[in-house]
């Protein structure tokens, strides 16, 4: 950050009074400029035993698949947040949702919220920001093609508690997200 958005006058990273950590300051109005962590948050829609996954038709990984999650809105919950985002990415709605799991990831400043939910019916389609949404068999998840770490942390925590039976919201702090990552046939 170079510019005060204020009233326009440079910035300087300094330690305000009564802080401990550096912050952008305006040398001229005295704003602070807080820089806090992005907050994700998703869907991971079940319709039967099939998951539906979104191919991004925008960056980061333009055409690579993902749960349909962004960036929570000011203003809404995390669950409105994350149903608003299935609906832009998957043109899907969705019911009984419940928090399923939550990702902090400070390497990259960001925390992912995850929602387990059902899709009534199968009514879904591409949107300005995926080409291709489809349901998936745990068989057929292009795992080489997920578009972020995170996605197939959540696609394997899910399969795995699926086999159980038992649902326990999950929380992990991630360090490194590519770290034990495996590649998929």
């Amino acid at each position: 950050m170079n510019f005060c958005s204020n009233c326009g006058n440079t910035v300087s990273q300094t330690i305000p009074e009564g802080d401990n950590r550096l912050r952008f300051v305006c040398d001229h109005c005295d704003s602070i400029h807080y820089h806090n962590p992005r907050v994700i948050v998703g869907i991971l829609p079940i319709y039967n035993r099939q998951i539906l996954l979104c191919k991004r038709a925008i960056e980061p990984r333009h055409g690579f698949w993902t749960l349909p999650a962004g960036f929570l809105e000011n203003g809404e919950s995390t669950l409105e947040g994350a149903m608003r985002e299935c609906w832009e990415e998957a043109n899907a709605s969705v019911i009984n949702p419940s928090l399923y799991a939550l990702y902090d990831i400070p390497r990259i400043n960001q925390v992912y919220v995850f929602f387990r939910a059902e899709l009534a019916e199968p009514n879904f389609g591409p949107s300005n920001e995926s080409t291709e949404v489809a349901l998936f068999d745990e068989r057929d998840i292009p795992w080489n093609q997920l578009a972020f770490p995170v996605v197939q942390t959540v696609l394997e925590q899910f399969l795995r508690d699926r086999k159980t039976g038992e649902y326990k919201v999950v929380r992990e702090v991630v360090s490194d997200p590519s770290k034990g990552r495996k590649q998929r046939p």
